[in-house]
């Protein structure tokens, strides 16, 4: 019977020479030890690469003069509002101007009926011609003996309560005519057409906006700080910005509030400024020194204290807690550190207090990049 060789055994010899020449080719790794370049280094290596220092950046700082600015929040006042008031009484015949008209000093702006003191001035003229004719014809009479000195004096006292008369009756003949008192706008309170008026009754009012003031308080800590005649920038709510003086400081506080009234003169020559609008002043202060930083560069201790670190003598990590004291829309004013300090700007939160670093200083230009304040 003829030897047969299964189809398994010829399996078994092909993989089994396969083997034999891969081992023949191939690296052989003993003892956890390979020629291969992607091999992992040996413990000693690895303990070497793990001792390399950290490298931080870091961006020296100096103390900059910070501009101090004192915010007031107050409202806009009109300089002055004056009441134009009638000083008779009358009824009201014309009204010469309406709300929102501008009126100068001295312009005529209402007229009360003039009837019955047109008919008192023409009765007192009659009064003084007949006084005055009385008295002439007595002086030429004087002269030919004809008259007393008595009679010459009764007609003089005569004649001469006629004059005051007559101007007394002008005079209130006068006050029909309304005047304005000052340079302003018109605005409400008015009186209407008809309207009975007695002495005193207002007729029109009027509010001088130009200068407007703004009106405000500051605290008795920073009421030693200003004084008249320094700068303030006004910020109405409404957007636009003026520029004036402290023109009134008040010598006493507010006995509720403990807070010091103070006015600020702006121009306002188109009366674009309009009087109770919310405002806020910023009034520039002495300055005070301080150092300029960015946000991205704060960090925090183990306890928690806001502050920055440092690179030290001999490359050592230093905390240093700081103040913050103002904001600006890219950099902080912060107090705690030293002229010449070495701030982490970039691996700050990577390293410890008394661990040595690898300090590189930053590019200036980056310190006021977006980078570094994303960094």
């Amino acid at each position: 019977m003829a030897f047969r060789i299964k189809g398994s055994h010829v399996a078994a010899l092909v993989i089994a020479g396969a083997v034999i020449g891969w081992m023949g080719t191939g690296n052989i790794v003993v003892g956890g030890q390979a020629g291969s370049a992607n091999a992992t280094p040996p413990p000693a290596e690895r303990q070497n690469s793990e001792d390399a220092l950290f490298k931080v950046r870091y961006v020296t700082v100096n103390p900059e003069i910070r501009p101090d600015i004192l915010l007031v929040r107050g409202r806009t006042q009109a300089d002055a509002i004056v009441p134009v008031r009638a000083e008779t009484d009358g009824t009201l015949e014309k009204r010469l101007v309406s709300k929102g008209d501008h009126v100068k000093m001295g312009d005529l702006v209402c007229q009360l009926d003039r009837g019955v003191r047109e008919r008192a001035v023409d009765r007192a003229t009659a009064a003084h011609d007949q006084a005055v004719f009385d008295y002439e014809g007595a002086v030429e009479l004087k002269k030919k003996g004809f008259a007393s000195e008595t009679r010459i004096k009764a007609l003089k006292a005569a004649m001469d309560g006629a004059s005051a008369t007559l101007d007394e009756a002008r005079h209130e003949l006068s006050r029909t005519d309304i005047t304005a008192t000052a340079d302003g706008i018109v605005q409400d309170p008015i009186a209407e057409i008809g309207d009975n008026l007695k002495s005193g009754d207002v007729c029109i009012t009027l509010i001088n906006a130009d200068p407007m003031l703004f009106v405000g308080q500051v605290s008795e800590r920073q009421i030693g700080r200003i004084d008249v005649g320094d700068r303030a920038a006004v910020q109405p709510i409404s957007g636009e910005t003026v520029s004036g003086n402290i023109r009134y400081l008040s010598p006493s506080a507010d006995a509720a509030t403990r807070t010091f009234l103070i006015e600020v003169e702006l121009p306002n020559p188109e009366n674009m400024l309009r009087d109770g609008v919310t405002a806020a002043a910023q009034i520039e202060l002495d300055g005070t020194e301080a150092y300029r930083i960015r946000p991205s560069w704060l960090t925090l201790n183990d306890d928690g204290t806001i502050g920055v670190r440092v690179v030290a003598d001999n490359d050592t990590v230093a905390f240093k807690p700081l103040t913050i004291i103002a904001h600006t829309p890219d950099t902080m004013w912060v107090t705690g550190l030293e002229p010449g300090t070495k701030v982490i700007s970039v691996g700050q939160d990577y390293v410890i207090a008394g661990q040595t670093v690898e300090p590189v200083a930053a590019d200036i230009a980056a310190t006021t990049s977006k980078d570094d304040v994303r960094s």
